[in-house]
């Protein structure tokens, strides 16, 4: 059917519900005489009257009446669907996917994720373990997580983390064998379970600063990862002594499973954000997520 004819229809049925040219034109956004003239349009292609008119009100006529029950129902149904449609797109709904590294899955996204999975049923998310600088644009990627320092500037960023240190730790077992370093200069007589940065291709060096006095130091050892998790696990086990975040070892300190050393010489770096493209439009899945992970300082 062409658009014009639909037009007509919509608009004798405004006036036929509304039993008032006025009132139907306000509805449609149209002038009421124009409305008129399409009525009339309408009246002579079908050869039919189908609006009695009097100067207080307008009805139906019999042949109005019966179109009026064949296709308002139609177009009710349409309006229906029409509307629903509209709620799927603003509801929640699709694949967001992020990249980051596995201590913020497990301290970031871990603890919020089953409460927002729930309450999003049509949403997915899809995380990529990641320690390099991923294009997230190239990889058609939505939004990867990095320090604050690390962050580009054409980027929108979204803190999702407060600040936090790195850690020295090691099992109660290894220090039954070593004595704890008391300063990072120590700790060329220990043993370290390490990590290899995959931008840098090089064993990571260990950060230390205190009284305005700054240090790198590489800490030797027999066994390295390129993610934080298994050299966590590596200290856990005895092996060596490990440096990462203080939130992924504190559960291990709490229960006695590992003992944190050097921790005055262990600085604070800006919190993880959520970073994305500034010129991405947000879809209603993606907007719910920034939105759950946002850090509110609490």
């Amino acid at each position: 059917m062409a658009i014009d004819k639909i037009h007509d229809l919509q608009a004798f049925l405004a006036v036929a519900r509304e039993q008032s040219f006025t009132k139907a034109a306000v509805k449609l956004g149209i002038t009421p005489s124009a409305l008129s003239h399409t009525i009339k349009t309408l009246e002579q292609r079908l050869g039919v009257r189908l609006l009695t008119r009097t100067t207080r009100n307008v009805a139906p006529t019999e042949a109005g009446e019966r179109l009026m029950r064949s296709v308002g129902p139609h177009f009710d149904q349409i309006e229906i669907e029409l509307t629903a449609l509209g709620q799927l797109r603003d509801r929640p709904a699709g694949i967001v996917r992020i990249t980051c590294t596995d201590d913020a899955i497990v301290t970031i996204f871990q603890p919020m994720l089953a409460g927002f999975l729930r309450q999003y049923p049509e949403v997915s998310v899809e995380i990529i373990v990641d320690y390099g600088f991923t294009n997230i644009v190239e990889q058609r990627i939505d939004a990867g997580v990095r320090l604050g320092e690390s962050l580009s500037k054409d980027m929108i960023a979204v803190r999702i983390g407060p600040d936090w240190r790195f850690a020295v730790v090691g099992s109660p077992a290894y220090f039954e064998l070593q004595s704890p370093p008391v300063t990072p200069q120590d700790l060329t007589n220990h043993v370290a379970v390490n990590i290899r940065l995959t931008t840098a291709g090089s064993i990571y060096a260990w950060e230390f600063e205190k009284d305005d006095r700054k240090l790198n130091v590489r800490v030797d050892g027999q066994l390295a990862f390129n993610n934080i998790m298994p050299v966590l696990q590596g200290a856990v086990d005895g092996i060596g002594l490990a440096y990462l975040p203080l939130a992924l070892a504190a559960p291990y300190l709490k229960d006695g499973r590992l003992v944190e050393v050097l921790a005055d010489w262990c600085p604070y770096f800006q919190g993880y954000h959520l970073f994305y493209p500034n010129k991405r439009q947000a879809s209603p899945a993606f907007a719910a997520l920034v939105e759950a992970l946002r850090y509110r300082g609490v």
